[in-house]
């Protein structure tokens, strides 16, 4: 454990960071929200005002320090959160971690102390968070929104304090075709929130939530959310080729152990880090880790399928979904056009096609899927040429028609294969996943994320749901040779019919097993009261039989396997909950045990540092609401997303329905007491909600006239 000095000491860059940014960088504080409105209160109106200059009091500075041992990285997060007014303010921080990331440490500094954080049931944790607000005493809260979406709330800062919050948590090294890669991502992409999805108190509640912290209008030469990333790579042999698409790194180190860090110290967190190494030999790679804890082994193997292509490729119903709303203005619709007909021109004349696009309307290019021709590949490849960024991201109808083969051309051989170009920046991921698992068909789903933040939380749902992988592509200079190993990958057969057995009773993970494409690597997580014997891999490549079999008594100690299987098997609930084959309210029972069991934040279960020393705001000091800016994600085009027409139509909205923006703001908090939901709503609050949030988030996305 950290003593105060240590933590504060490793604290110094963020610090650094967060003063530097307050020197340089001229900011308005923003208005008071003295109610308890929770997090987000007022956010969506209050990013309608202006050209969406940056409004803050709290400046933040991050640090992330990784160590990668293995196949397993453990990120530890330090950010300063610097009052650079004269008010004391509660900062509300909506950040993002990966999706398949276990959080479980929180520390908060107070003075020369160090705070430990606690796991508690969520409901739990925000009692005693909200109770050290009222009592004027200091506290940290860490909530999971999405699994790739957390808050973190830190009360009392007064003025000129810094107050520093460090969390920790861990994550899997991902393994495609030989090389291994990390994937941090530093900023919440826009999300979207379909109108319809808001039926409820806790609908309004959770998109209010997920949409905290205003967007930031690009400054040139000013640093918003500074970020200085330093990793230890210790992978189990020498590394070589490392790379950083995204950013540029200084290497440091020989043999098998490396350095890496920022060349420019920080940037600002506009965009994912990403960093990818291979073996400098053809030495063998440990595909198998444990842990005991208690009377408990857990164990993760990795099978990578060495599949060559023995015979040629089947026919192919390849049907392509590209994404053309608002959030993709920018770079990101140049790199979706570009992957889309790079895929176009790699259709052979016996497969056949059909190209849909989605913003908040949809058009489907072909009625049924056509025969890829070049007359009718050339079609297509005008069509990608002409789209344009604008609008809502209305998702769902262009996957429900995706996934609908009725139309299905060929026979039985032929294989249906779906690839869905997108930033997935949308906030409602499940109705997505449901509506994959309720199609029985043939197809196999591919989504590419799309962008320089993509919500990979959506892309590894589809992807799992649909028997599929998932592929990002950062930047242009990525579009070829991603793609190209995507669909090298497709054309070659996969092992299907993927299963697991293992000597003994082990409780495995992922519980739906995918098809393994080439040189793609299949993860499997177990707990078991005794390892011992070998774990086999089966399946299928065409009529062959394929198997791999790795011994357990070969795996090696790992301190973070017990902590990926329990996010694993936290993904297993949510996906038997979509499925239907397990009752919500027993779901939710199921994750809050494995939280509180492996100390990890969920969905039902929060981490809480208070100070329970006596209280530092005095009494008739009001408490300020401060959602802290941030940054557009890189590529991004402002006016496109929300400057502009977006502004002046919410303004415009808010005026046709008798009110300013600050009163919608305020006709929309629905009252915790409501004990009459749908009476309120025929009452007129639905008005206000639809016209309030629903139009203005289709809206603002539209293309400036």
């Amino acid at each position: 454990m950290l003593t105060s000095h240590r933590l504060i000491a490793v604290s110094a860059i963020a610090l650094g960071a967060a003063l530097a940014v307050t020197a340089s960088t001229p900011l308005v504080a923003q208005d008071a929200v003295e109610e308890d409105q929770g997090p987000g209160g007022g956010v969506l109106m209050l990013r309608a005002k202006g050209d969406g200059t940056a409004v803050s009091a709290i400046q933040l500075g991050t640090d992330m320090d990784v160590t990668v041992s293995g196949q397993v990285a453990r990120i530890r997060v330090t950010q300063a959160f610097r009052n650079t007014s004269t008010k004391w303010v509660e900062a509300s921080y909506l950040y993002p971690l990966p999706e398949d990331g276990a959080v479980d440490t929180l520390k908060m500094v107070v003075g020369q102390r160090v705070i430990i954080g606690k796991i508690k049931r969520r409901e739990e944790a925000q009692k005693i968070y909200e109770k050290a607000v009222k009592d004027g005493r200091k506290a940290s809260l860490v909530e999971q929104q999405r699994p790739n979406m957390f808050t973190n709330r830190v009360a009392n800062v007064g003025p000129g304090e810094t107050v520093i919050v460090q969390i920790e948590y861990q994550m899997p090294v991902r393994q495609v075709g030989g090389a291994f890669s990390l994937r941090l991502p530093l900023v919440v992409g826009e999300r979207y929130v379909p109108p319809h999805t808001i039926v409820s108190q806790a609908a309004l509640r959770d998109a209010r939530t997920i949409t905290a912290g205003a967007i930031v209008r690009p400054v040139p030469g000013q640093m918003l959310n500074p970020v200085s990333i330093a990793v230890h790579l210790s992978p189990g042999f020498t590394p070589a080729g490392l790379k950083s698409p995204y950013h540029r790194i200084a290497v440091e180190g020989q043999g098998a152990s490396r350095e890496i860090r920022l060349a420019g110290g920080q940037v600002a967190a506009d965009r994912d880090f990403e960093l990818s190494w291979r073996a400098a030999s053809n030495e063998p790679v440990v595909g198998a880790f444990k842990q005991k804890v208690g009377s408990q082994t857990y164990v993760m193997a990795t099978v990578v399928s060495p599949i060559t292509a023995t015979a040629p490729p089947p026919p192919r119903e390849m049907v392509f979904v590209i994404d053309n709303s608002g959030s993709m203005g920018g770079d990101s619709m140049v790199e979706a056009k570009a992957s889309l007909e790079h895929a176009l021109r790699t259709l052979r004349p016996q497969d056949h096609f059909n190209v849909i696009r989605f913003d908040d309307t949809m058009t489907q290019l072909f009625e049924h899927s056509v025969r890829a021709t070049p007359e009718q590949v050339q079609t297509a490849i005008r069509f990608a040429r002409s789209l344009e960024a604008t609008g809502g991201t209305e998702m769902l109808p262009a996957l429900k028609a995706a996934l609908a083969d009725a139309a299905t051309v060929g026979d039985a051989s032929t294989v249906r294969q779906i690839i869905f170009l997108t930033d997935g920046d949308i906030s409602n991921e499940e109705e997505m996943a449901a509506a994959i698992a309720a199609d029985q068909g043939k197809s196999h789903l591919f989504p590419v994320g799309i962008g320089s933040a993509p919500n990979n939380y959506l892309m590894a749902r589809m992807a799992t749901m649909g028997r599929g992988t998932y592929t990002n592509i950062g930047s242009a200079e990525e579009v070829s040779p991603k793609m190209t190993a995507l669909l090298d990958a497709l054309q070659r057969p996969a092992v299907q019919d993927v299963k697991v057995t293992v000597s003994g009773k082990v409780d495995l993970t992922p519980k739906i097993l995918p098809d393994i494409y080439s040189g793609q690597s299949l993860v499997v997580l177990g707990r078991t009261d005794k390892l011992q014997g070998t774990m086999t891999v089966s399946g299928r490549i065409g009529a062959r039989l394929w198997s791999s079999t790795l011994d357990l008594s070969q795996a090696v100690d790992s301190p973070a396997v017990a902590k990926l299987w329990a996010r694993k098997r936290i993904d297993d609930i949510e996906t038997e909950r979509t499925l239907g084959s397990l009752d919500s309210a027993k779901a939710d029972e199921e994750i809050a045990d494995i939280g509180l069991d492996h100390s990890l934040v969920t969905s039902q279960t929060s981490l809480i540092a208070e100070d329970r020393k006596d209280p530092r705001r005095p009494a008739n000091e009001p408490l300020t609401r401060e959602e802290l800016p941030l940054n557009l994600p890189a590529g991004w085009d402002f006016d496109k997303l929300i400057g502009g027409e977006a502004a002046r139509l919410a303004m415009t909205n808010a005026a046709a329905h008798g009110s300013s923006v600050a009163d919608t703001a305020e006709a929309v908090e629905l009252p915790e007491t409501a004990t009459n939901f749908a009476a309120t709503l025929a009452n007129g609050l639905l008005l206000a909600l639809i016209g309030g949030l629903g139009l203005l988030w289709q809206r603002r996305r539209k293309v400036a006239r």
